[in-house]
């Protein structure tokens, strides 16, 4: 019965493709394997760990443009509040100068009244001292 084992052990070896001679190649075969499967391991965590380094310079690439965009940001918005401001004292001055303005063409027709009627005036008293 144990050569009959033996021996149908054999064939299923051979028939997985797996040739084992002895019990210290069976070993060796297996410690191969791991070796290999170590390797692979290995191969894969170093893979691993460049990607792993990749993605954390391209973070940090990504937070000094976010950083440097924020800050750009702010000096903007900074410029646009001192735009903002200055175009608020212009609208005053030209508010200010528009009253002026309108004061002073009042004045002008005030004026142009009073010159009309002293011209009348003038007309008048010339006339009558023709007149004499």
């Amino acid at each position: 019965l144990q050569k009959e084992l033996l021996k149908y052990k054999q064939e299923a070896r051979n028939l997985q493709g797996i040739k084992v001679t002895s019990p210290q190649d069976a070993l060796q075969q297996r410690l191969l394997q791991q070796d290999a499967a170590v390797l692979q391991l290995k191969q894969e965590l170093l893979r691993a760990n460049m990607d792993k380094e990749e993605l954390h310079n391209q973070n940090a690439d990504l937070q000094r443009k976010v950083e440097e965009r924020n800050r750009l940001l702010a000096e903007y918005k900074k410029e646009l509040c001192q735009k903002e401001r200055h175009l608020q004292q212009q609208q005053t001055k030209l508010d200010e100068m528009l009253r002026q303005l309108s004061e002073a063409s009042y004045q002008q027709v005030d004026l142009e009244r009073e010159l009309e009627h002293k011209e009348a005036l003038l007309a008048h008293c010339m006339k009558r001292e023709a007149e004499e």
